[in-house]
């Protein structure tokens, strides 16, 4: 009954951004491999670098636009559907540790926290695998508060193996979570081995936890077998595993995850709140039950095992990896603040709250994924005015830019163009790839540039200054020239610019000057006339 409640919420408060065109890796991957799926039935994407992700997202995707048909606003309706579902699995849990009004206001903080609230209409496929995870969590802690009597425990590892299964098929790293509590549960029944009962539960818990593995790899079974591939293209391989074993970078990225995990996006405000809530003993006459022991273990394993994996695995240091962890670490605030401060908890629920909303449209004072709050809204209406600029003044054009706009450019089904625009592409917009631009003049007339990498201005505050070097070396940061420094090295004019925010983008436009000179053929009386491009010269196009 909760469900239509929790759909309407999300529906109603992301209204405004059901319109948009597809961002980033919907555009690079998520949509494409949905869209092939769509028409051609494959799992295999035919029109995008497959890499191995596991392919229930497409499959979703595909046979909910049967219904909607294939339009933006149906996708974002989708995922607005499954982050109520994610939601439910959220209040689910909760409501089963604790009480119905900690579970409320967990959900409530949840929704409103930044990363989730900016991945509630984002089809990518980590909003899918968080609310199979939650609901596996869910039923996984569905034992607490009462005994597990054979029917209810054969019940509940049914139905979390199923929800953590179909989790691992919406991402691969999904699985982290299930094997985590595997092996806590491997654990505790080392503890227990002298108590037949206890010994026989764990050990269908074991089975139960581990048995999306199967599903998972005959995913990958099926992948190697056409593809020639296990885990992707050996590119992607290289920078999401292989690339990634330096242990000084692991330190690094340990580092950057525990900010992600509890101080990113305003995050600090309940944590700090928590910790000092902590501080305070518990009142004798305080009847709040508290999350058990055994429960407050196992999330801390569940938090561990992804904050080490999410160091390991994964070149980019993207927060939606971590979507399923953001509820449990604000399902253990609430409760310590009920059960510690219990006439004034509210005030410190509220507190988080308005932090949490100012996150979604205040940017921090560091660099961070547009995706990560309503910045990656700007970055979608800059390009979609970019793109329109280019359509409307020069639709044969070639465009140099870079990825995602190459992708936006050449596929009109993402929703930026009625129709494919030509592209030379570059990998950013930085001094050495302009310079590369610079070389090969002729294979475009027209650079579309853009903040590929969102940073504080350069005389704001920015908490992240110190990190540059290491940031670059191992994170692919880099530094994009303005607009007006690309026109001087590649001797062309902006025509077009907007900025958002600290988003920006712009529209270059390159005159060309062509010699003509009339070359005698091999037969006499024959000419043609011949065209060569020169540098361009700093004059009018006129």
């Amino acid at each position: 009954m909760l469900y239509p409640l929790f759909f309407v919420a999300v529906y109603l408060s992301h209204f405004r951004l059901l319109r948009l065109p597809y961002f980033w890796d919907e555009g690079g991957y998520y949509i494409p491999a949905a869209w092939d799926f769509f028409r051609t039935g494959t799992l295999i994407p035919q029109s995008t670098v497959t890499n191995a992700h596991p392919p229930l997202p497409s499959i979703l995707l595909a046979g909910w636009w049967h219904l909607s048909g294939y339009v933006v606003s149906g996708t974002r309706t989708l995922v607005c559907m499954v982050a109520a579902a994610a939601l439910l699995g959220v209040f689910k849990l909760a409501k089963t540790l604790t009480t119905a009004g900690v579970a409320a206001v967990t959900v409530v903080l949840t929704a409103i926290y930044p990363v989730w609230f900016a991945q509630s209409t984002l089809a990518h496929a980590d909003i899918f695998a968080a609310a199979f995870s939650l609901w596996g969590l869910a039923f996984y802690f569905n034992r607490e508060g009462a005994a597990e009597t054979p029917s209810r425990l054969g019940l509940n590892t049914i139905y979390a193996a199923a929800m953590f299964s179909l989790a691992a098929l919406s991402k691969e790293t999904s699985i982290v979570t299930p094997a985590a509590l595997a092996l806590w549960e491997i654990v505790l029944l080392q503890k227990n081995r002298r108590e037949p009962l206890s010994r026989r539960l764990h050990f269908r818990w074991i089975v139960a936890l581990l048995a999306p593995i199967l599903p998972l790899a005959a995913w990958y079974g099926y992948h190697y077998r056409r593809t020639g591939f296990v885990f992707g293209n050996p590119e992607f391989l290289r920078y999401n595993a292989t690339a990634n074993l330096d242990a000084y970078r692991i330190v690094l990225c340990l580092w950057h995850r525990f900010l992600h995990l509890f101080a990113h996006m305003n995050m600090f405000v309940p944590v700090v709140c928590t910790i000092a809530a902590m501080l305070i003993p518990v009142a004798a006459t305080n009847s709040r039950p508290p999350i058990s022991r055994p429960a407050l273990k196992a999330i801390g394993v569940i938090l561990l095992a992804n904050w080490i994996a999410f160091s390991v695995l994964g070149g980019a240091l993207l927060t939606r990896y971590l979507l399923p962890m953001y509820p449990l670490i604000l399902l253990v605030c609430v409760n310590t603040w009920c059960r510690r401060i219990p006439e004034r908890w509210p005030l410190l629920a509220a507190l988080s709250a308005a932090a949490f909303l100012a996150g979604i449209w205040i940017n921090p004072p560091y660099a961070f994924a547009p995706e990560d709050n309503l910045t990656y809204r700007d970055f979608i209406v800059l390009h979609q005015q970019a793109i329109r600029f280019i359509d409307l003044k020069y639709p044969q054009a070639t465009v140099l830019t870079a990825w995602p706009a190459v992708s936006e450019l050449n596929r009109p089904e993402l929703g930026y163009t009625n129709h494919p625009i030509k592209t030379t592409p570059i990998q950013n917009f930085s001094l050495d790839q302009i310079q590369r631009a610079a070389a090969d003049p002729g294979s475009y007339d027209v650079a579309l540039l853009f903040s590929t990498k969102w940073a504080p201005p350069a005389n704001r505050v920015n908490l992240g200054r110190q990190n540059e070097s290491a940031d670059t070396k191992y994170f692919d940061f880099h530094r994009d020239l303005s607009p007006a420094e690309v026109a001087i090295l590649l001797h062309g004019e902006v025509v077009w610019q907007g900025h958002r925010k600290g988003e920006w983008a712009a529209v270059l436009h390159f005159p060309r000057i062509v010699e003509a000179a009339l070359l005698p053929l091999q037969k006499p009386g024959d000419s043609y006339t011949v065209g060569k491009i020169h540098p361009p010269l700093p004059i009018s196009p006129e």
